[in-house]
């Protein structure tokens, strides 16, 4: 079938759905060490198995929701600004 067919979108939810999957899978992520807005230094730490490095640059905890995951490359990214 050509472009926009039928089906022509499950690849990219099969991709999205196996990204997701894999994110809740891989637990545990680690936060790393960060500086918060007022200038205060913060060390690295783990997160419980199924859960993961969550919140911004300036703040971050552990938590499930997907959606607020901050994963270790966008951390560097952080530290690197």
């Amino acid at each position: 079938m050509g472009p926009g067919g039928t089906g022509s979108g499950w690849p990219l939810a099969g991709t999205l759905l196996v990204a997701v999957a894999a994110s809740l899978v891989a637990g545990g992520e680690d936060c790393l060490w960060y500086v918060d807005r007022n200038g205060s230094w913060h060390p690295g730490f783990d997160c419980d198995f199924l859960t993961f490095c969550c919140g911004n640059c300036h703040q971050r905890y552990c938590c499930r929701d997907p959606l607020r995951l901050l994963t270790e490359r966008q951390q560097r990214h952080c530290l690197a600004f």
